[in-house]
């Protein structure tokens, strides 16, 4: 969804109110003098722009209601503006190309906009016209309508644009900032988004793979539901299968009472190894495996009551992990749509997609070699068969606008295969529908190897949050903070610091690309680390707090004071802090979350350059007195905190007051 200039299409609206008020009064004359050869004609007319004119006022008052307190994404204003010019500078030119970003250099202005050089190319391929990109990027100036964010343009080299944005308007986003806090720009419309994420396996502990699924899907839901979509977060559990055949039939053996008395199984992990030698080594175990896997899908209550314990002790040994962590998520698991499956594979035959196998039932989708198995030859279903049920349930029964899977990029494949199989038999349209795969890579130790502990096993999730724990606390004692903090103070700075550097390291890499796992660099506090961000955004809240300065007045200063923005480095921060929305806007077009991080990391270095250059609280150097508050500064300090203090709850991260 486009962010409208919210400006420029009020100047829109307003002007097109003037022409039909003008109008409506045209033909009141018109029909007065009696000349009309149609006055039922001119009646109808004039009702329907009477009828125009009311739904624009309408419309104009509703989006300055909701408009007032959003944030404006400044980069989407300045694309409707030059896109307004292209189009009165080339009216002929179809889909002309709009490149609007931020200026690397304050020399270069404060954005750009680089589109002369792709009309140039456009004129000559398609019209044989030769016309140098700076030609082109006069026309373009000369056509830009009235706005209240450009103070002046200028065009530079073969063709480049240089915006300067207006003092006055910059400083007056940055005072509704502080005053509404930080709203996302308006969407047209509230579309739903569903998000697969975590899912672990029934019986097998939660390792160091389903922590990149788990922060990165959480993340996303949060950036979503901010934005202001009705989000729906699903744990796809591997909760169904032939596996409880043998975890059934170890139960019996093992728990014999397991009806009447709940068995004590402490170690899932080592219950699910016992009873995976026990089918690999033992024939008749192997075969009662199977009569239990059928008895359980026939839907049993004795094997449905065992099933439900094995799952109770999975979800309790999760829900541990989602604590840590903070994660919210629905289970909807395989078994979810078990009975859903025997349908779609009738409707894979009823449309002749099916062909046998080997008998097995595969369905060969166009563009891939493999095919789907939805059926194997002894009559069982399998996880294509459950990927597609959990496709058609979410897009016609969740009504999906925005389907998201958050899963490894070794199931990349898979996932295309499924989705372009959804798409064949009309499921879905993607022009209409977004449905994607955002694939991660694998987290590496630290010598470049999947992750593993010292005896080769993989990672238990948990023992890596305990370690976490640890050693931010040998790190807090390190700085000597267990001296200044409160016993509480220090377990929450623990919790904030350990949970924290531990997300944040997987989220400030791509994460198309693997990472590797390091708690020193990822319990540094310099560099672009959490450790770094959330001492720096302690330090910023604690400059009003020293300077007696509380909420309050913070709050009544953002209604009455301007925002100077004179000296460079409160310019270059002021543009910053406004940049937000554009951020999360990108964000949500490419799931790609370390931009977020790179920007809350680069707000963080400037905050640091305006503040060793601009004087906040003035002090006596002599008794230290405080002899001046410059409360714009303050503001400006209120302000990076505020945009950082949301860009941490997206991310997941929950700051301290005091570090």
């Amino acid at each position: 969804s486009r962010n409208y200039c919210v400006t420029t299409q009020f100047a829109f609206q307003e002007n097109e109110i003037k022409l039909l008020t003008a109008e409506i009064e045209r033909l009141k004359n018109f029909g007065c003098l009696g000349v009309s050869p149609s006055l039922e004609g001119l009646r109808d007319e004039n009702a329907k722009l009477k009828y125009r004119l009311n739904f624009l006022k309408k419309s104009l008052q509703e989006e300055r209601n909701k408009s007032t307190k959003s944030m404006i994404n400044i980069n989407s204003c300045l694309q409707e503006i030059f896109g307004a010019a292209i189009q009165a500078a080339y009216p002929d030119l179809d889909n002309p190309p709009l490149v609007v970003t931020p200026s690397q250099q304050p020399k270069f202005g404060d954005y750009q906009c680089n589109s002369a050089m792709g009309i140039s190319q456009i004129l000559l391929k398609t019209r044989e016209q030769k016309v140098i990109p700076r030609e082109i990027a006069e026309k373009i100036v000369k056509n830009i309508p009235a706005n209240e964010c450009i103070e002046k343009v200028e065009i530079a080299g073969p063709g480049f644009i240089n915006v300067h944005l207006r003092k006055d308007f910059v400083s007056k986003q940055l005072s509704s900032l502080l005053i509404n806090g930080v709203q996302p720009p308006a969407i047209a419309k509230r579309k739903k988004v569903v998000v697969d994420f975590s899912s672990p396996n029934i019986a097998k502990e939660m390792h160091v793979g389903h922590l990149r699924s788990t922060i990165i899907g959480e993340s996303m839901c949060r950036l979503f539901e901010f934005a202001g979509y009705d989000v729906l977060r699903l744990n796809h559990l591997g909760d169904w299968g032939t596996q409880f055949g043998m975890l059934i039939a170890h139960l019996q053996d093992k728990f014999p009472d397991y009806l009447t008395v709940s068995p004590p199984i402490g170690d899932l992990q080592a219950f699910y190894k016992e009873s995976k030698r026990r089918f690999d080594t033992e024939e008749e175990f192997k075969k009662r495996a199977y009569q239990c896997v059928v008895l359980l899908q026939s839907k049993n209550p004795d094997f449905i009551k065992a099933w439900n314990l094995i799952c109770d002790v999975s979800r309790r040994e999760f829900q541990k992990i989602y604590n840590c962590l903070d994660i919210t998520i629905i289970e909807r698991g395989e078994s979810f749509y078990h009975e859903m499956m025997k349908d779609i594979v009738k409707e894979f035959e009823d449309k002749g997609f099916v062909q046998v196998d080997d008998g097995r039932k595969v369905v060969f989708v166009p563009g891939f070699p493999v095919p789907l198995t939805i059926m194997k030859s002894d009559g069982g279903y399998t996880y294509d068969t459950s990927d597609l049920a959990a496709l058609k349930h979410r897009l016609c029964e969740e009504k999906g606008d925005i389907l998201i899977y958050v899963v490894d990029s070794g199931q990349s494949v898979h996932f295309q295969t499924v989705f372009a199989a959804g798409q064949m038999i009309g499921w879905y349209d993607p022009k209409v529908t977004r449905v994607a795969h955002a694939a991660f890579g694998v987290v590496l130790g630290e010598d470049k190897k999947k992750f593993k502990t010292r005896s080769g096993d993989t990672v238990r999730l948990i023992d890596l949050l305990e370690e976490g724990l640890k050693r931010a606390m040998d790190k807090l004692k390190d700085k000597e903070r267990d001296k200044v903090l409160t016993p509480e103070e220090l377990r929450a700075a623990q919790t904030s610091v350990a949970f924290g550097c531990i997300k944040y390291a997987d989220l400030s890499h791509n994460r198309l690309n693997d990472y590797v796992f390091s708690f020193d660099k990822m319990l540094d506090d310099r560099g672009n680390t959490a450790a770094y961000l959330l001492y720096a955004f302690t330090r910023i809240r604690a400059i009003a707090r020293l300077a007696n300065i509380d909420e309050q007045m913070l709050r009544k200063a953002a209604r009455e004071e301007v925002l100077v923005l004179d000296h460079e480095k409160e310019w270059k921060l002021g543009k910053c802090i406004l940049r937000f929305p554009e951020i999360l806007q990108k964000i949500l077009e490419d799931l790609l979350l370390h931009t977020l991080c790179d920007y809350l990391y680069e707000l963080a270095t400037t905050f640091t350059e305006f503040y060793d250059s601009c004087y906040c609280v003035e002090k006596d150097r002599q008794t230290g007195q405080i002899v001046k508050v410059n409360m714009w500064r303050l503001l400006l300090c209120e302000a990076t905190a505020t945009v950082m203090a949301k860009g941490f709850d997206i991310l997941g991260i929950k700051p301290v007051q005091r570090m």
